[in-house]
């Protein structure tokens, strides 16, 4: 994928999923059941079960209607089993093997970083925006504080996101939200797929500055 594309899809939906999960194919369901609900860029933890397996189904069974990625990848191999999967782009805990081997494959990745200093170093070894990471330790104040020196870097909040804070995180300057368990609930475990089409209509419609259906 053209990382200018990538970035473009990524601004536009500002949502990216988080699936991470014990079970393939709840974790398969999942990402089958968000893509329905019109959630097109979804990430799948390499520590989920067969998160290969998945993405490679994953990837077939949306085709055109979605992005499937991979998280957690952290060396130079699993950056390679992920794209041999299908992976169409990655995101990263720390800056280091897996971000340099994504952008040596041209694969857009999103590295994770904290401080101002991992920002800085991301960018400059070439990723395609910053996983702020965990985004609840400073909350939008934080991002706010790190956007005054660089306001142009891409920012894209994980962990412990919630619906209610989204507005919030936007106005501090994110590029889009990552949501793991808040979007994603006990579905990746087996749980209740009516219950994750009813949050992805929420997370959608908060990220595109909509009032939720109730």
């Amino acid at each position: 994928m053209d990382l200018a594309d990538f970035l473009g899809r990524l601004s536009r939906r500002r949502l990216a999923a988080i699936v991470r999960g014990r079970s393939a194919d709840a974790a398969l369901h999942t990402v089958l059941t968000l893509v329905e609900e019109g959630v097109d860029l979804i990430e799948v933890s390499l520590n989920t079960d067969d998160a290969c397996g998945v993405i490679a189904k994953a990837a077939r069974s949306a085709g055109q209607d979605a992005f499937i990625g991979a998280g957690t990848v952290v060396t130079r191999d699993d950056l390679l089993r992920a794209q041999d999967a299908g992976a169409a782009w990655v995101v990263t805990p720390v800056v280091g093997e897996g971000v340099t081997a994504a952008v040596e494959q041209r694969l857009p990745v999103l590295a994770g970083a904290l401080t101002p200093t991992e920002a800085a170093a991301a960018m400059a070894v070439g990723a395609t925006a910053v996983k702020l990471f965990p985004a609840s330790l400073g909350g939008p104040a934080y991002l706010r504080a790190l956007k005054d020196p660089f306001p142009d870097l891409p920012v894209v909040p994980v962990g412990g996101v919630d619906a209610q804070a989204v507005p919030e995180y936007f106005a501090a300057g994110a590029l889009a939200i990552g949501v793991g368990s808040p979007l994603v609930g006990d579905a990746a475990r087996g749980g209740d797929l009516d219950g994750l089409r009813l949050r992805a209509r929420r997370f959608r419609a908060v990220c595109q500055g909509e009032e939720p259906a109730a």
